[in-house]
């Protein structure tokens, strides 16, 4: 299979090639010798160096040189210098091209391995999240921003404690492998406390530590803590700075549950202001639970408005929550023209008994 082929291209590229030495040799043939179209044969080699490997390269290279053969005999080019210049012409580009073709292809490996290596951080980092949890239906969404790239700096988390399923959603400022490594020290530490803490302040205190320890100051990480027990009708939330949660009703109205308090996000702590305070919310079966990024609240289109999350609450009304999450984004990716920023999504749905 060559490299046109294994990435995808267009049929088209992998015979352009031949398509472009035969349209030479019949101008070539129409035309007669006095055009001189005989030196473009060697863009037969030229294009397969672009989109094939060395070895077709080489192999299409030898095909032209034969034409160039034929036809420098056929013209009576060889009488002069014209035809072995043709010929010199087809043999560098055909060279020329199979080391481009070469040093392409080890690039593509290098790249091969390196996207390997970040599937693998992305696992590690975003790992997947638990389809059901008791009477919870779960499924999440990643969007980034940054162009064939998986992971960034938004992140989520479900845990199954023994304090009930608890929940993180949040958005490290900044962007890149710094952010990424942040969201990795939050998930971490989050996963941990989850399972220790009894309550959501102290969750987010251990949190609050780490973030500031590790930034210095220089870094936060708005985040929305939720804990929720399958046999209770209420979700409990903690809110540090981030996007309010949202809910959709059984009767398909949307409540958006806004803290009594708004607190700084984690990192900022030292500046003052109110501490982050747990607050609840009714959730009974047959809703839903929507925590997100402001990638998502904050997407806007042409005309710089922002992306109507309530309005379009109507698409999450689907069987499949998996389905219902990639209808949401695939709405958001169109309203906004392309993703402009990381955007996560995590949806919970509680299932009537």
């Amino acid at each position: 299979m060559s490299t046109a082929e294994r990435r995808g291209d267009p049929a088209v590229l992998s015979w352009l090639p031949i398509v472009v030495m035969a349209v030479v040799a019949a101008m070539d043939l129409t035309a007669g010798p006095q055009a001189g179209f005989l030196p473009l044969v060697s863009l037969g080699p030229a294009f397969a160096g672009l989109i094939g490997t060395w070895r077709r390269t080489v192999l299409i290279g030898c095909a032209a040189l034969l034409l160039c053969a034929g036809l420098g005999v056929y013209d009576g080019l060889f009488d002069t210098r014209r035809g072995y210049t043709a010929m010199a012409s087809v043999a560098g580009v055909t060279l020329a091209g199979a080391l481009a073709a070469s040093t392409r292809m080890r690039r593509e490996a290098e790249l091969a391995s390196v996207r390997s290596i970040a599937e693998v951080a992305q696992r590690v980092l975003q790992r997947p999240v638990p389809r059901r949890v008791g009477r919870l239906q779960v499924a999440a969404s990643y969007t980034s921003a940054v162009a064939e790239s998986r992971i960034g700096g938004d992140l989520y988390e479900v845990v199954v404690s023994p304090y009930g399923v608890r929940v993180i959603v949040g958005d490290v400022q900044g962007k890149g492998l710094a952010a990424v490594e942040t969201a990795a020290l939050v998930l971490g530490v989050f996963r941990e406390a989850a399972h220790d803490e009894p309550g959501l302040t102290a969750i987010a205190a251990r949190l609050e530590r780490t973030v500031a320890r590790d930034a210095g100051g220089e870094k936060f990480v708005t985040a929305v803590l939720a804990e929720m027990h399958t046999d209770e009708e209420y979700v409990a939330f903690l809110n540090c700075g981030h996007p309010a949660p949202m809910i959709i009703r059984a009767d398909h109205s949307v409540d958006f549950p806004l803290p009594p308090a708004y607190a700084l996000p984690l990192g900022m702590g030292t500046l003052g202001g109110d501490p982050p305070r747990p607050y609840r919310a009714d959730f009974s079966p047959g809703e839903q639970l929507l925590l997100c990024t402001d990638g998502v609240t904050e997407a806007r289109d042409a005309e710089g408005a922002f992306y109507p999350l309530e309005e379009r609450a109507g698409l999450l009304d689907v069987p499949d929550a998996d389905a219902a999450l990639e209808a949401l984004r695939t709405d958001i990716v169109r309203y906004a023209r392309g993703p402009q920023d990381d955007a996560a999504m995590l949806l919970l749905r509680y299932r009537p008994g």
